[in-house]
């Protein structure tokens, strides 16, 4: 029987190894002492946090971190961020309690979670790209810090055993993943009974044309692989996650934001105003938890 051919969404191994590639030249930048000029994050790109143009100057990290969080961090962190909001500031963490970054990136709200749950807690961060865990060890050496670990690994198959971890947070990273369903399954597995999952990540409030969705760049930078709003939600309830819901939705003007003109061209090209695009993507925090 003759084999159809994959599409790139379809192919889960191509946009794994887009993402990576994308994401492993930022944190060799940062590695080699020069920041890229591509890094994502808010204080050198849009609020959605996975672009490739400057912000403006006035945004920094003012509308994620707090000023006492970014003052606790060194420069050379603080400057590696590359989320789209603040899961800390929805986490609740406490003293002593296990938790897991999916995406963990740099090591930046890591570093943040280790404060709060003390040295009593442990923090692990999770991120598919060797150059990432690079950076965030040599971020973890700079600090000193203790409770903080980053493993290499994918979400989609945690190396975590069941039921080990007490809070799972994620900062505009599971977007990213070519299998959301699989990745709220593991979260769903790893975390112990009653366990809270935090996360902040980009939907859409209108789906995107085709031609976008098999764009790697577009994937890359946190658009071609956002879901649809209620689809996202659907899918952590599927996973078995009670009490889901959005703590605060804030929409991205994708019109100040030269990464997405990809986004607009794409929207002009199947007779949809581009203007709309301002209402498309959305940076949301969620909390959801794991029935006791």
């Amino acid at each position: 029987m003759p084999t159809t051919k994959k599409t790139p969404m379809e192919d889960h191994a191509t946009v794994k190894e887009a993402v990576r590639d994308h994401y492993g030249a930022i944190a060799r930048e940062f590695v080699q002492e020069r920041p890229a000029s591509g890094c994502c994050g808010p204080s050198r790109a849009s609020s959605c946090g996975c672009g490739s143009a400057p912000a403006p100057a006035a945004q920094g990290f003012a509308g994620i971190y707090s000023s006492d969080e970014l003052n606790s961090l060194p420069d050379s962190v603080a400057d590696a961020s590359l989320g789209c909001g603040n899961p800390i500031a929805i986490a609740e963490l406490q003293l002593g309690e296990v938790v897991l970054d999916l995406g963990s990136g740099g090591g930046i709200d890591c570093f943040l979670a280790a404060q709060r749950v003390g040295p009593a807690g442990r923090v692990i961060g999770l991120d598919m790209t060797p150059e990432m865990i690079k950076l965030a060890r040599r971020n973890a050496k700079k600090m000193g810090v203790q409770n903080v670990e980053f493993q290499w690994g994918e979400m989609e198959e945690m190396p975590l055993d069941d039921a080990s971890v007490d809070v799972i947070i994620s900062n505009c990273v599971i977007n990213l993943s070519p299998d959301k369903d699989a990745v709220f399954a593991e979260a769903f597995r790893v975390l112990r009974p009653g366990g809270r999952l935090r996360v902040s990540d980009i939907v859409l409030h209108r789906e995107l044309p085709a031609s976008l969705r098999g764009q790697m760049d577009s994937w890359a930078s946190c658009v071609a692989g956002a879901l649809l709003e209620d689809d996202y939600l659907g899918k952590m309830r599927a996973a078995g996650f009670a009490d889901v819901q959005i703590i605060s939705s804030t929409p991205i003007k994708v019109s100040d934001f030269p990464e997405f003109e990809e986004m607009r061209q794409a929207l002009s090209a199947a007779g949809i105003n581009p203007q709309l695009a301002d209402d498309t993507a959305v940076s949301i925090s969620v909390s959801a938890r794991k029935p006791a």
